[in-house]
């Protein structure tokens, strides 16, 4: 090849982005011979150089895909990198027997993590879970002109673009124009805006009398009723429950077994129809 490999911190923005865009733009550009064999050398030998180089090569593509992005308001450093993790799935799973550049079929592994990342830290809340969502999120983005809401007939035209009803683009540019709200109040803010932090609004209902009185009867009810069927058991059965379930250190099926003098499965088979007995008496579908 004769080409000088570059660095491999390349592959990794850092803080000095104009620096890294700069590096990236040095790096020559493959000739389709170049590319196809380097292709060739990565597909049926596996020669991890020959990735690197086709890699490398392709980085200042990811930058310009990357910028035009730059309006979701994150760090464009980020973008940039997802990007190249775009790009090396990309390489990995290019074919130069399919006879297209690398360049076009990268195209949509790069953006492809690029949208993930948008989707996972654009917003605290997640704005597009589904296929369908994700597509209406960046196609919308881009029908948008202005930060204003669209017009009736502006909401239209992008539906009818887009193939789904003026509900649904309503729906996601509702979720688009809405911004995270902290649940808590920052610690400097003052007396007039902590207040609307949404915690102050949940109601406790813990300390509620009726609450409180609910719950203590179900629970004085369920205690009474469980001894009540605890009572009903045999000695040998009721110990096995209590030892295995209701003490602090829990016995083991050997040790009971070594201490009734029959097998752990026999004390397992005890145990399962003590828990039946139980239930039954109860009258719940488990034992807690």
């Amino acid at each position: 090849m004769g080409k000088a490999l570059q660095p491999i911190d390349m592959m990794t923005p850092g803080q000095n982005l104009e620096s890294y865009m700069q590096g990236v733009s040095t790096i020559p550009i493959l000739s389709v011979e170049e590319e196809h064999e380097l292709a060739e050398r990565l597909y049926y030998q596996g020669d991890l150089e020959a990735a690197r180089s086709l890699v490398m090569s392709h980085l200042r593509f990811v930058v310009h895909i990357a910028k035009s992005y730059s309006g979701y308001g994150l760090n464009q450093g980020d973008l940039i990198q997802e990007g190249n993790v775009g790009l090396m799935k990309a390489v990995k799973r290019f074919n130069p027997e399919v006879g297209v550049r690398l360049v076009s079929f990268a195209v949509h592994w790069i953006k492809a993590e690029i949208h993930e990342f948008i989707l996972k830290n654009w917003r605290i809340v997640k704005v597009a879970t589904t296929k369908a969502q994700r597509k209406m999120f960046f196609n919308l983005r881009s029908a948008k002109k202005s930060l204003t809401w669209l017009s009736n007939s502006e909401v239209e035209s992008v539906a009818e673009d887009l193939g789904v009803t003026p509900d649904v683009v309503r729906q996601m540019e509702g979720r688009m124009s809405s911004s995270d709200m902290a649940f808590d109040a920052f610690y400097d803010d003052d007396d007039d805006s902590a207040y609307q932090a949404p915690a102050n609004f949940l109601e406790d209902a813990r300390y509620d009398p009726a609450t409180m009185l609910e719950h203590g009867n179900w629970e004085a009810d369920s205690n009474r009723r469980l001894e009540d069927a605890m009572s009903d058991l045999d000695d040998r059965s009721r110990d096995i429950l209590v030892r295995r379930w209701l003490n602090e250190h829990k016995a083991t099926l050997h040790d009971l077994a070594a201490e009734y003098g029959v097998s752990a499965e026999r004390i397992r088979q005890l145990e399962k129809n003590a828990m039946k007995k139980i239930r039954a008496a109860m009258g719940e579908a488990e034992f807690h």
